[in-house]
């Protein structure tokens, strides 16, 4: 696979620590904020998501090809062995870094390929639904992110409490559903991913937001049969992507698991 340019910005000072993104660029922000309080935060957009390139035409956007795109990087970025922290997509994206031993460490936020295939076929295709709704209103996302009712029923399967996500992150994160050019045809492809048993060479931890309603918390004990090696942690009262419910629990465990 050719490398590709990779989007990503830097944020903060120190020893480096990436951060893969999907559709959740806007959920990250008050994390990457704090985290750059001690670290250089390089955060990349994965392949087709962002403003990042779809991955080269005839290649299928799966997770392990998301991610060798991704390994494939690194160097030019002068990166070597990072740290990596990612949710749900970009979660089995940074395992399957793990696995193939390009980064140093991985906080794996609610990850894909838990799931049994209905589960898979549910939380995709409410992802379509939510696509759908992000396109319909992409000129003016403000009619959905103006409103507590709006912003609940874009985010219900993302956020524990989605009526509390800020307007203007509510906004940018509809923006980027409709206008991520990877999105359908990654979410084609992943369906039918599921994480292959591995034990970690490098620390791991694996989060789950004990109100998940896309990938439910009883799948975090299949994570913690295929990773044993892995720690396994529980986030309390957080969603399928818990940056936005909790930044500083989402902080706390990611720094953790960094300077182990």
């Amino acid at each position: 696979m050719p490398d590709l340019e990779l989007a990503s910005r830097r944020l903060g000072s120190g020893p480096p620590l990436m951060v893969v993104l999907q559709l959740d660029r806007a959920g990250w922000a008050p994390v990457l904020e704090r985290l750059a309080r001690g670290h250089e935060v390089v955060a990349v957009d994965l392949p087709g998501f962002g403003d990042s390139p779809p991955l080269p035409e005839g290649t299928t956007p799966t997770v392990e090809a998301l991610a060798a795109a991704v390994a494939a990087w690194l160097p030019g970025a002068g990166l070597t062995r990072p740290p990596v922290a990612g949710n749900s997509l970009g979660g089995a994206v940074a395992l399957e870094l793990a696995r193939g031993g390009a980064v140093g460490s991985v906080v794996a936020l609610s990850p894909i390929g838990l799931w049994s295939r209905p589960e898979a076929a549910y939380a995709l295709g409410s992802l379509r639904v939510a696509h759908a709704m992000a396109r319909a209103c992409a000129e003016r996302p403000g009619r959905i992110a103006g409103h507590p009712i709006g912003r609940t029923v874009a985010f219900w399967q993302l956020a524990a409490r989605p009526w509390r996500i800020p307007e203007a992150a509510a906004a940018d994160a509809l923006r980027d559903l409709a206008r991520s050019p990877g999105f359908e045809a990654t979410r084609r492809a992943v369906r039918a991913y599921r994480l292959r048993a591995f034990t970690p060479e490098v620390p791991v931890t694996v989060g789950w937001g004990t109100r998940d309603l896309m990938t439910p918390p009883h799948q975090a004990l299949r994570a913690a049969r295929l990773l044993p090696g892995a720690r396994h942690v529980s986030l309390g009262g957080c969603g399928h992507s818990p940056m936005s419910d909790d930044p500083e629990q989402v902080t706390r465990v990611v720094l953790d698991t960094v300077s182990d």
